[in-house]
């Protein structure tokens, strides 16, 4: 007896499956792995841990991670620092412990408006600018306060960031120590 069949290279639902994270550079949710595979969404979730028991055995240098609503592709942490010299642009540098708190205070309270993150911070809020840049935080909408001011929320790339699937998998307030939970 030869064993279980299995399918040519590059065909079967694990070759779809990462050929799926990998092309589209972004998570990619369940039920769009469900339409691509052609099956219901909870054979697409265990096709996707199947998958990602099957890399993780193979030792290939790379996992599936499930975060912000969807699984991508990525390196392990344990082997980022030595591919840094391949990897370009360098990366950002370090948020000030400044950024760091009105990112919590946004992550934890969203909506918010600038004046409510001043007064929980108790100083300046002027770093949402920064981390508007480093798209992080985004206009969410108008507050109905007096004025309309802007209200702040994370976006898709906070969580891609910090590695969190939603907003409801960040840590308790308790140990909000935050500066080590950034990625490179």
């Amino acid at each position: 007896m030869s064993g279980p069949e299995r399918p040519p290279p590059g065909e079967g639902p694990g070759a779809l499956i990462g050929a799926a994270l990998m092309a589209a550079g972004r998570p990619v949710q369940v039920r769009e792995l469900a339409g691509v595979l052609g099956i219901p969404e909870d054979a697409a979730l265990r096709q996707v841990q199947a998958f990602a028991e099957h890399l993780d055995a193979a030792n290939l240098g790379f996992t599936v991670e499930a975060v912000a609503g969807g699984y991508r592709l990525v390196v392990p942490a344990t082997l980022s620092s030595q591919l840094a010299p391949l990897l370009a642009p360098p990366p950002l540098p370090a948020l000030s412990s400044a950024a760091l708190e009105v990112l919590a205070v946004i992550a934890y309270r969203q909506p918010v408006t600038r004046a409510e993150i001043e007064a929980m911070r108790g100083g300046s809020a002027g770093t949402v600018v920064t981390l508007q840049e480093r798209e992080l935080v985004k206009v969410v909408g108008r507050s109905e306060a007096v004025g309309g001011p802007l209200l702040y929320g994370t976006t898709e790339r906070f969580l891609l960031e910090f590695g969190l699937r939603s907003v409801d998998d960040l840590p308790p307030l308790e140990n909000a120590n935050f500066s080590h939970l950034l990625r490179g």
